[in-house]
């Protein structure tokens, strides 16, 4: 069988690869979509839309909690169905999905492949089962998996993770948790509103996606609060029958015993990029397994692969993905004459409650850039108190060189709205002096904003000698 020729080859049907095909056709060439599993994307399967499907009741279920403190009542108990509960997530996400799946249906057939590829060389593919492609260039997306432990699988249909959870009839009776990063304690947390017994586990000391200390500190204030979260555990698992027992040192350092009819795996994902032939490939890699890329560019060395969303293992969010696609795809179009595609502010946001977000590099990203930190407890923030979600901090990081907005950390209300106005600022290049030349209505949560740029802004004022501030 001759192979098929194609201008670019696009390896995964998720976001990333979509958008790459899109981008190439758009240039006019030819490209090819191979996928080897399902067509959709991580996000509207096993990620961000039905997580929020199962936040969102567990939110309804918790705002009757705070209904004495306004002085109201219901009569009864709360019932939560958990059949019910999860069958609106399923149905839900299949919703989704199939806005995904109908847009590939519109792909011609011709363009789509289905089948597993592995690399011949630089510009050859091979289908297994199938045909081999010749290409000029091609695009890696396809996508990544959750990882763990290999331990872990002798408890076979008792170890879950974001990829089956969504799966069950019923809400479990009990989960243990490991994993205190998004998935973990999005997830976590929403169960536990639920009724669902959880104890969140984790290595390390870290929150989500925060390194400020202080911002660290009120995550495990606030959440602990909330559920059991112990995120420097020492734990052993084990299955017995049809439950996993989890032997570890309580926070009080007692040892204790519990039994899950779960352990939930929230310990990160790995880059799909193993089988698929890269040591055939000039490629080099790094300790992942992963190619080397220019996130600017994503194109793999001098090459002619390029690599786009959570294929590269560098920002597994799905507006990343997207844009890295449409970059991927353009500059595999355009090859050799490759340009440096628009990458946005970092902006990350976990949809717990309270919320967390970070921007830029957040306080890791400023450690090596003299800088100030303006701050705000939102806990007698006055549009917070007002509807009782008075929790957490914000921190702004600014340069004291240039006055620079830097980045920034928070732990509370409205923080993916608040996250997109400094995320907005960031891209801008905006100076505290300008962000605090903007509107702020009265009373919001953004006033706690205010609160913590007009001290950033002192905190500069007083960081600068007079000669600086004469200038």
């Amino acid at each position: 069988m001759d192979p098929i020729e194609t201008d670019v080859a696009v390896i995964g049907a998720g976001t990333a690869g979509l958008a790459a095909y899109r981008a190439a056709k758009a240039a006019g060439k030819r490209a090819l979509l191979i996928e080897s599993t399902v067509y959709g994307t991580t996000c509207a399967r096993v990620g961000c839309m039905p997580s929020k499907l199962l936040i969102a009741p567990a939110e309804a279920a918790h705002m009757l909690g705070r209904f004495p403190s306004f002085g109201l009542s219901v009569d009864g108990p709360l019932t939560v169905d958990g059949k019910a509960v999860m069958a609106r997530v399923r149905r839900e996400r299949d919703r989704f999905v199939g806005f995904v799946t109908r847009g590939v249906d519109e792909i011609a057939a011709a363009d789509k492949i289905f089948g597993r590829a592995r690399f011949v060389d630089d510009r050859t593919l091979s289908i297994e089962g199938g045909p081999t492609i010749a290409a000029k260039t091609v695009v890696i997306a396809t996508g990544s998996t959750p990882s763990y432990p290999p331990i872990w699988k002798s408890l076979g249909d008792r170890l879950i993770t974001n990829d089956e959870i969504f799966e069950l009839d019923d809400l479990p009776q009990s989960v243990a948790v490991f994993g205190p990063g998004v998935i973990g304690l999005e997830l976590g947390q929403a169960l536990h509103r639920l009724g669902v017994r959880v104890k969140v586990f984790g290595r390390g000391g870290g929150v989500g996606p925060l390194s400020d200390p202080a911002l660290i500190s009120e995550a495990h204030k606030v959440f602990g609060a909330d559920f059991y979260l112990d995120t420097n555990a020492h734990a052993e698992v084990r299955r017995d029958g049809n439950q996993v027992v989890v032997e570890f040192k309580g926070l009080d350092g007692a040892d204790q015993v519990e039994r899950f009819d779960y352990l939930l795996a929230a310990t990160g994902r790995t880059a799909n990029v193993r089988g698929i032939g890269l040591e055939h490939t000039s490629l080099e890699c790094d300790a992942h397994a992963v190619p080397v890329f220019d996130r600017e560019t994503l194109q793999c060395g001098a090459s002619s692969i390029f690599i786009a969303g959570d294929a590269n293992n560098d920002v597994a969010v799905l507006h990343e993905a997207a844009d890295e696609g449409r970059i991927a795809g353009d500059n595999a179009a355009r090859f050799p004459a490759v340009r440096k595609g628009l990458r946005r502010a970092p902006l990350g946001v976990m949809f717990t409650d309270p919320q967390i977000m970070v921007v830029g590099g957040g306080y890791r990203g400023v450690q090596h850039h003299p800088h100030v930190t303006g701050n705000v407890s939102f806990e007698d923030q006055g549009r917070s108190r007002v509807f009782l979600r008075n929790q957490g901090l914000l921190h702004v990081y600014a340069a004291i060189d240039s006055g620079r907005f830097l980045g920034a950390e928070m732990v509370g209300p409205e923080a993916e709205h608040i996250g997109h106005l400094l995320a907005w600022s960031l891209q801008m290049r905006c100076t505290i002096e300008q962000m605090l030349e903007m509107p702020f209505y009265h009373p919001v949560v953004q006033e706690g904003l205010r609160t913590a740029l007009r001290d950033a802004q002192a905190k500069l004022d007083a960081a600068r000698t007079p000669e600086k501030r004469a200038a």
